[in-house]
């Protein structure tokens, strides 16, 4: 089916008394999204726009268009067949990158459209995309939401790699009491069940389901994640630092958003999957599994966050685009799990041993096959919990995120395990 578009865009009040309850929550959290990744360009230096800060990804041009394309293609022009108004640029931005090490892109700020090009195009895939929200399916609408979301974390972690004189300050951010965090123990999970991915029937992603429980054997688990006090001395035995820290002197800084401080000793580690395995090897452990990180953190039960299923807050952890860092590990005891493990959501994804693949019944999501099963390659490790930039929905206990071994620029932690 063909669905033609209106000249002329609806006004915010039309498209409100136009739409039922549900849909009018749903696009209550699209703009909420809109406004989140609006605010991040509006951080930037306009000059800084066709630089590329992160070597194996995009240009940040790419990201200013991306958003609106997919949204366009996957809620408008695949999900209800709408004809396309500029097709060449819904196929430019349509979607990212992911070389293998060494082999990240090579091309030109020319290659690029002019910002006004994109901007157009932009304010035209919303007028069409909100013209269409009655006729959009609720799960397409779910999708462009929770991908919008994720990118406003992965565009900030790109922004973190911009030098810092070419980003407005923001002072939007929850400030979170710092508590010392002292020993760091190893805490006894019993043998049990852990419950893995979601029910069909609810929305998620394809890598999500099918839901399914796994026997998981008695083991320890440290309490807090891996602080910069203790990696302090693996860094001092192999010679080399984290990306987040740096050097100056004598002295080691933590590399902010918009400003160096001086390292904070109990603020988590931040570490690649090939560092974090090292460090867990240097002190005799392993980093725990999949499964292993779902019965710490939920039991046997099918609740939504580690605490239960109260809605997540400030006082519960740093996540939900509460600050622009870390905070230390002992800082939010409201979201320590059942066995009094902390902070396995917010305050830094966690690595896990684990790669990335499918669960038994895994099925490509229709209209974006790409999403998941190109990266089950044997070289992604899968990511659980969340950061202090992740969306509150995206804390759900089914939810998976993945990454290289050596890709260090994503605000991912770790905790040991052992037997």
């Amino acid at each position: 089916m063909e669905v033609q578009v209106r000249d002329k865009p609806l006004t915010a009040h039309q498209i409100a008394t136009s739409l039922p309850f549900h849909k009018n929550a749903l696009r209550a959290r699209l703009n909420r999204a809109r406004h989140r990744t609006d605010e991040l360009f509006e951080l930037l230096d306009p000059k800084v726009l066709y630089q590329r800060p992160v070597a194996e990804r995009h240009r940040i041009v790419f990201y200013l268009g991306h958003l609106e394309a997919f949204d366009w293609n996957q809620a408008c022009r695949k999900g209800l067949g709408a004809s396309s108004f500029h097709a060449s640029f819904d196929h430019l931005f349509e979607a990212g990158i992911d070389p293998e090490p060494g082999q990240g892109p090579v091309d030109t700020e020319s290659d690029w459209p002019p910002l006004q090009e994109i901007r157009d195009y932009n304010r035209m895939a919303r007028q069409h995309l909100d013209a269409l929200l009655p006729e959009t399916p609720d799960e397409r609408l779910e999708r462009v939401i929770e991908h919008r979301e994720m990118h406003a974390e992965t565009f900030a972690y790109l922004l973190h790699n911009l030098p810092q004189e070419h980003k407005r300050v923001s002072a939007s951010a929850v400030h979170f009491k710092e508590v010392a965090a002292g020993a760091n123990p190893s805490l006894e999970i019993p043998a049990g069940a852990a419950w893995l991915g979601a029910p069909r029937g609810e929305f998620g992603w394809d890598n999500e389901f099918e839901r399914h429980a796994v026997d998981v054997a008695g083991f320890r688990i440290s309490k807090f994640k891996i602080t910069n006090r203790e990696y302090l001395g693996f860094a001092a035995e192999t010679g080399v630092i984290p990306h987040f820290w740096r050097r100056r002197g004598d002295s080691l800084w933590w590399r902010g958003m918009f400003t160096d401080t001086p390292l904070p000793l109990d603020h988590p580690v931040m570490v690649t999957h090939e560092e974090a395995s090292a460090y867990a090897a240097w002190r005799g452990m392993a980093l725990p599994s999949e499964e292993q990180y779902q019965r710490a953190a939920y039991g046997s039960s099918w609740d939504r966050y580690p605490w239960g299923d109260h809605e997540p807050g400030p006082h519960r952890g740093n996540f939900d685009f509460y600050s622009w860092g870390p905070t230390g590990v002992a800082s939010t005891p409201g979201g320590d799990s059942r066995f009094g493990v902390s902070q396995l959501v917010g305050n830094g994804w966690e690595w896990t041993s684990s790669l990335f693949e499918p669960f038994a019944g895994f099925r490509p999501m229709e209209g974006y096959e790409g999403y998941s099963q190109p990266f089950f390659d044997g070289d992604h490790y899968v990511v659980k919990g969340g950061s202090w930039r992740t969306a509150r929905g995206l804390l759900r206990a089914s939810f998976r995120n993945w990454y290289r071994p050596k890709y260090r620029y994503v605000y991912a932690t770790f905790r040991l395990a052992s037997r």
